[in-house]
Parts: C-alpha cells; structure tokens; sequence
C-alpha cells in the first residue's frame, strides 16, 4: 500500500481503527473520518505508536455522518487537499439505537449507515475515478437477511424497530454496491462488500443487557467473537489485495466471495433505492 491514500470512516474505535492500523502497517497512508474528533486523535495517537507510523501517514478528520453539511464539508477538504485516493472504505455505522433521526431528519441507522456514506461516496467518485485503479469498500453485515425496504415508510414512521431498522440499513449497503457496481463498469473503480461477522466492538452500545447477566455475557463474547483485529482482515483484504483486483459488485466474508440472498442483489430494488437516495441527500443528475 505505499504511496496509497485510504480513508477510512469510523476509524476512531472497533474494526475502523484495527482497518486503519493495518493498512498503516502495509504502508498505506489513512485518513481517519470521524465523528468525534478528540476520540479519533487519541485512536491516532495508538495506531501511530503501534506501527511508528509519522503523522503524515496518520491523519484524522472530523466527519460526523448524521449532517449531510458535514459529509460535504469534509469531501470539499478532500477534493481540495487530496491529490489522489486509492481506496474508500466505508466502516462507520450505528447499531440499534433507540429512535432518533439525523440532522437533516432522517431515521437515524438508515441516515448514517446507507445515506451519509451514499453521498460520501458519490461526492468522492470523480477523485476515486482520477486516481483509478481504485477501490470502494462497504462494510454490511449478515443481519441484512432480517431486513427489507419499504419504500413507503424509509424513515420507519409507522413502527420503528431497532433491530429492523439495522437490519434494513445494512440491506441498504447492499444495494447500493449492487448498483454501484454497475454504474462503475469500465471506470477502473472497484466497489465490493464485506460482512465482518460477530466482532467485539462498541457497536452494540445501545443493546440492552441486564446487569446480572453482563459477566456471562462479556465472558462469552471474549470466547465467541472475533477481536477487532479479525474483524477487520476481511476490509484490508478487499482494500489491499492483488487477488480482488477487477473484481465488482461482490460480497465477502473471511475474505472469500459470499453468496446473497435474491433481495440484496435485486437490480430493480437497488436502481429505485439508488434514486430515491439521491432525492433524500440533494444529488442533481
């Protein structure tokens, strides 16, 4: 990865920040997309003590994906600073939050995890497609089997359901790498997904667990889950590897082609989902 420039979002914590270590330890230069600055700068601070990386090859970046404003501001600071980026890998999510929605009114897991890092994307493809061969990354997760789009309650209005609600976002990510992936065709930009599996991060912050049952459940979660470091092979795989080079609109798990359901790679849902997504982020085409 010398010489190569990755954003990572999300990158402050979890799988991101064990992304962003280890494409520092190829070589790649990172640039951390975060939402809370202090807690990226210190996540920077162990990656760069970690790999003896310099602070040119480590740089942090405020990116708060609930604030389309946001989203604009910092790809604006991208396009201007950045003379190149080989590879955007788009990490960052919310996990079954209570109900909230975002800055710009949107139910809060589908606003950041599918449409803040929809219009990220679209706003960096020209830069990806100048420094082409160049690779999009989306992490999703298996939960997407448990959800649909209902293109006549995006926002969940009628009954939210945080469980559903991640589910459907995760979908979402699929989706939009299915279409992607054909709009993509002939630039010399690659866009491929992952499922990380069950990791243990902060994600799952806003899940409930009775006190009692948390020493069960932490001891379980040391024994069962990947560390974030496992998690994160398969993210540096697609960003890094020779063997995915020209390989489009696939997903991924253990860093071997996964098979999807029929609705995550449905052309005519992903092509309706990619333009309403447009309307929803202020795209003009």
């Amino acid at each position: 990865m010398r010489g190569k420039t990755v954003i990572v979002t999300g990158a402050n914590s979890g799988i991101g920040k064990a992304t962003a270590a280890a494409i520092v330890k190829l070589q790649g230069r990172v640039i951390m997309a975060c939402r809370n600055q202090a807690r990226a700068e210190e996540a920077a601070r162990d990656i760069r003590q970690e790999t003896g990386a310099d602070g040119g090859q480590v740089v942090v970046k405020q990116l708060d994906l609930a604030s389309l404003e946001s989203v604009r501001s910092f790809c604006e600071d991208i396009i201007k600073e950045e003379p190149r980026l080989d590879v955007l890998i788009n990490n960052a999510g919310v996990y079954q939050c209570p109900y909230t929605r975002t800055e710009d009114g949107f139910e809060m897991q589908f606003g950041v995890n599918h449409l803040g890092h929809f219009l990220l994307t679209n706003l960096l493809l020209d830069l990806l497609k100048r420094s082409a061969p160049s690779r999009i990354v989306v992490v999703s997760s298996k939960l997407y089997k448990h959800g649909d789009i209902n293109f006549e309650d995006l926002n969940i209005e009628q009954f939210y359901d945080k469980a559903f609600a991640y589910s459907r976002s995760k979908l979402a990510n699929l989706l939009f790498t299915c279409e992607l992936a054909c709009r993509l065709e002939g630039s010399g930009v690659t866009v491929n997904a992952l499922t990380p599996g069950i990791v243990r991060t902060n994600l799952g912050r806003h899940v409930h667990i009775p006190v009692l049952a948390k020493p069960l459940f932490n001891l379980l979660s040391w024994g069962l889950f990947k560390s974030p470091e496992d998690g994160a092979q398969t993210s540096v795989y697609l960003a890094s590897c020779p063997d995915v080079d020209g390989v489009q609109g696939k997903c991924f798990a253990d860093c071997k082609p996964l098979d999807l359901l029929g609705k995550a790679t449905d052309q005519k849902v992903a092509s309706k989902l990619w333009d309403i997504s447009e309307v929803m982020v202020g795209i003009t085409t």
